[in-house]
């Protein structure tokens, strides 16, 4: 029989990937989340920062890490000097201060642009997964094992929800660019 809860989940699996990856983005305020994408090579593997130290955002441009470990600390700051964020860490201590520099306006709109394009990555999987439990109910009714009536019924059912997730995408797009765009 057809599980449309099936697809209703891998579809709200691509939206969550798409949200980690929006929030991991830098805009012109500090965002623990930022850091969510980049790990550390310690302790013989790769571990997110949150697992290696407390990160707090004191002030509106400022995220502080609290390592644990001491040793871990260059290890740390060479993990966010290398990503892509553009982050360059101050140490004191155990604690690194990642200020976070206005964004200029080139760096904005080029941001909006990485924005669009995840948000088009995205709709592509949520299609995918469309078109996957589509294929899914042409084979179940030519073995006979659904009506066509109940292909017609599920397939408008399937298209609902993509045109649901593909419209939250496309606000979550709006809001992140509006977000970007604020000074």
């Amino acid at each position: 029989m057809f599980e449309e809860n099936t697809y209703k989940n891998k579809m709200s699996k691509t939206l969550d990937v798409f949200s980690k990856e929006l929030n991991s983005l830098r805009t012109g305020r500090a965002n623990a989340n930022m850091l969510d994408m980049i790990r550390v090579d310690v302790y013989g593997q790769k571990m997110p920062i949150n697992q290696l130290g407390t990160i707090t955002t004191p002030e509106p441009r400022t995220i502080n890490i609290q390592v644990w470990d001491i040793s871990n600390v260059p290890m740390i700051d060479s993990a966010i000097k290398k990503s892509e964020l553009g982050l360059n860490p101050q140490i004191d201590g155990q604690v690194l201060r990642l200020p976070i520099p206005d964004l200029s306006e080139e760096r904005r709109i080029e941001m909006k642009k990485i924005v669009k394009s995840m948000g088009e990555k995205c709709k592509v999987s949520i299609r995918n997964i469309r078109r996957e439990g589509n294929d899914e109910l042409k084979r179940l009714m030519k073995l006979k094992e659904i009506s066509e009536d109940n292909e017609k019924k599920f397939e408008k059912i399937i298209q609902e929800i993509t045109d649901n997730n593909i419209k939250l995408i496309d606000e979550k797009v709006s809001s992140k660019e509006k977000d970007i765009m604020t000074i």
